[in-house]
């Protein structure tokens, strides 16, 4: 993860969403956002949600999308009614 996505990049986005008449959208870059960038999304109008490549590794996981299963762990619980005496 090199550089920032900064404020001219989201300004730009929020500007594709006005030119299709939509109010909101969601912004993937595989680096991170700059504090001015994460800012100016809170001043606007439109709704625009802000993942940064962190956070998109996350739901990358745990959807199972471009991943591969490397280890797998089997957690057993105690059957108490194992236990039990029968009447």
């Amino acid at each position: 993860m090199k550089g920032h996505c900064g404020r001219q990049a989201v300004q730009a986005f929020a500007g594709s969403l006005e030119g299709h008449k939509t109010r909101k959208g969601v912004l993937i870059t595989t680096s991170q956002f700059s504090l001015d960038a994460l800012d100016y999304v809170t001043r606007i109008e439109k709704k625009i949600v802000l993942i940064d490549g962190e956070k998109f590794a996350e739901l990358m996981i745990d959807y199972g999308i471009g991943v591969t299963v490397e280890v797998t762990y089997e957690i057993n619980r105690l059957d108490v009614d194992h236990f039990e005496e029968e009447s």
